[in-house]
């Protein structure tokens, strides 16, 4: 039985449903049906219980039921092993914006939610990510590294805000003493991108080469492409010093270029199977799908390590491509995780094998109704 798990779910004016309700049992959690029925809303409004905009990164606006009035609400109770904690997220008065209460009172941010419980999805989307653009595969590990050190994101996000006010002013030239300051806060906001990718990545290749990483899935070698080609400084305080140095430097060029040359968001994370010495990218569509998965597994171990809280799962259409020999050998690693996964998928036949295992429910039309 997981040490932590959602013994309770409750949506209100949510995507497709108007009310839902699940009192769940300490097990995994699967949900069938056709295709828009509902499943992938269900599992984002789990999503949502995390720092972020959920796994669709969809605008907190977009979320609320069509023809209501626009007030949506997720609240679950979390079971740990120090009691039960009940966490809520919502619309906020301000549009594109949300609240967060936990055990009834107002949270001081979203990454309160993580003192409680960490989340890690993976979706249909992601089933071209290392094929795709560097971008994606940066989001991505950026999302990995938040499950670990939830502060992260925010200081993705500021980063970002810091660095389209660097290049507004690049593009109407504008006050030096101005943009010298901004340009110190990026470094900041910079520095601690780095330090905690870089951190992050050395601690998942450790975990991946000890024998903890028997998944059942291919194994992957990580890297993150440097963030300074010529110089890699030590500490955090040198680093912002270098970046701020350069982007001082690199003023004219990044004007005609109408953008920041470098910096954290030009960093790409790549993937190589390690028994075919292939990069990911030129692997087979089921190679990759099952690399992902891997990967996803083993971070989930290394949250549980690292930070003593085993993190929820969100397995979107997980199932479909998978052969009956990956089915098992993902059925079997998720029970060695200790967690509570959520898995969606059209045919209940494919999740025949996890039995009691798992609780199961129907999806139509936004309602729901337990048949195992």
């Amino acid at each position: 039985m997981p040490q932590r798990y959602i013994s309770r779910l409750r949506l209100t004016s949510f995507r497709n449903y108007a009310s839902a309700a699940l009192d769940l049992a300490p097990r995994h959690v699967v949900l069938t049906g056709e295709n828009g029925a509902g499943k992938t809303n269900l599992i984002e409004a789990v999503s949502l219980l995390s720092p972020g905009r959920g796994l669709r990164r969809a605008p907190f606006d977009t979320l609320a039921l069509s023809g209501s009035d626009g007030n949506w609400a997720v609240a679950a109770s979390i079971e740990t092993e120090y009691g039960p904690v009940d966490i809520g997220t919502g619309a906020a008065g301000d549009a594109g914006s949300r609240r967060v209460r936990i055990n009834g009172t107002n949270a001081s941010s979203v990454t309160q939610m993580s003192e409680y419980l960490r989340l890690l999805w993976l979706t249909p989307a992601m089933d071209g990510l290392f094929s795709g653009p560097a971008s994606e595969r940066r989001r991505f590990f950026d999302r990995l590294v938040t499950t670990l050190i939830p502060g992260h994101g925010a200081a993705v996000a500021d980063f970002e805000t810091a660095m389209r006010q660097r290049n507004r002013l690049l593009d109407e030239n504008g006050d030096p003493a101005w943009m010298s300051a901004i340009e110190a806060q990026m470094a900041e906001y910079a520095s601690a991108v780095h330090f905690a990718r870089t951190d992050s990545l050395t601690h998942l290749q450790a975990l991946m080469a000890s024998s903890v990483a028997d998944t059942g899935f291919p194994e992957a070698l990580l890297d993150l492409s440097p963030l300074l080609e010529d110089a890699e400084p030590k500490t955090a305080s040198e680093l912002e010093g270098e970046l701020a140095l350069r982007w001082r430097a690199s003023r004219a060029l990044d004007r005609a270029a109408g953008r920041t040359t470098l910096g954290p968001h030009r960093v790409d994370f790549s993937v190589t199977h390690r028994q075919k010495g292939m990069p990911a990218g030129l692997c087979s569509t089921g190679e990759q799908k099952a690399l992902l998965i891997g990967l996803v597994l083993i971070h989930a171990r290394l949250v549980k390590e690292m930070t003593g809280i085993a993190p929820f799962l969100l397995l979107d259409e997980i199932a479909a491509h998978l052969d009956p020999k990956r089915r098992a050998a993902l059925f079997d690693a998720l029970d060695k995780l200790d967690t509570q996964c959520w898995m969606t998928g059209t045919d209940p036949v494919l999740f025949a094998d996890l039995g009691a295992r798992a609780q199961h429910f129907a999806v139509a039309s936004g309602q729901l109704h337990q048949t195992g």
